[in-house]
């Protein structure tokens, strides 16, 4: 985001607010990216006040979210009020769909990006979480993703939350500072790794990040532009010359 960006959407976080503070109701957003969710989060933190917020795409490792901020006596029920739909599509094993196709077809029907959370792909199913009216939509207009005819329903719960697949990716680091890293993660030369960096193609945690020396810590997201997205999902010791054992996941 730019700062100009930021503050529309900080002003549309503080519109959701005030309309709760007003008319006593649960407020909910699109569907957020994943830089969104944390400026949400941080935003939040510092400016409900007395009322509660929750980010939520459908299940619990959701990258796309729809915030809600509400008064407490909604606690008790808040998920299931989003307004959001699971859609189920089946289809021939051997036509092969990806992420893509379905995102493809439904940005044909002039869905914005807004009313789509994620979408999950396996063989012969997909699901995705879209708004309720994205849902009525693209129930009643699409047939086919691509070429390949689909049948769709509303009615059954997610069950593809492992799709998402992922390479492993071991090896060891002078430190934990970024540029090393990111140069173990992405295959790259510790100078390549700082040149990525100092450009500003490197995000950590959804964030932009360009300092060389910043340290990573297990559990960050790191996403490198040209290259891929990874977790550092360990640190495990050190080598008898001081390098550090670390293992990622790269999303594939």
């Amino acid at each position: 985001m730019n700062d100009q960006s930021d503050k529309l959407f900080a002003a549309k976080l503080g519109d959701m607010v005030s309309l709760c503070e007003r008319d006593g109701t649960a407020q909910f957003s699109s569907f957020l990216d994943e830089r969104q969710c944390a400026e949400a989060e941080m935003w939040c933190r510092k400016n409900t006040g007395g009322l509660r917020y929750m980010l939520w795409g459908g299940y619990e490792n959701a990258r796309r979210k729809m915030l809600a901020v509400y008064p407490d006596y909604c606690e008790e029920y808040i998920r299931d009020d989003f307004p959001m739909k699971c859609l189920t599509f089946s289809y021939r094993k051997e036509d092969k769909l990806t992420h893509r196709d379905f995102l493809g077809s439904f940005m044909a029907q002039q869905l914005k990006r807004e009313a789509i959370g994620d979408i999950a792909a396996e063989e012969g199913t997909a699901q995705t979480f879209v708004s309720e009216v994205a849902a009525r939509l693209i129930m009643s207009a699409v047939s086919k993703i691509g070429r390949v005819g689909v049948k769709i329903s509303d009615d059954k719960p997610f069950e593809l939350e492992n799709a998402q697949k992922f390479q492993d990716i071991s090896g060891t680091v002078a430190s934990l500072r970024l540029d090393c890293v990111v140069g173990a993660a992405a295959n790259v030369s510790r100078e390549k790794a700082a040149a990525l960096i100092r450009s500003d193609k490197v995000d950590v945690n959804h964030f932009p990040v360009s300092s060389v020396s910043h340290e990573v810590k297990e559990g960050d997201t790191l996403s490198v532009r040209g290259c891929g997205r990874y977790i550092l999902s360990g640190i495990n010791g050190s080598t008898r010359k001081g390098r550090i054992h670390i293992n990622l996941k790269k999303y594939i």
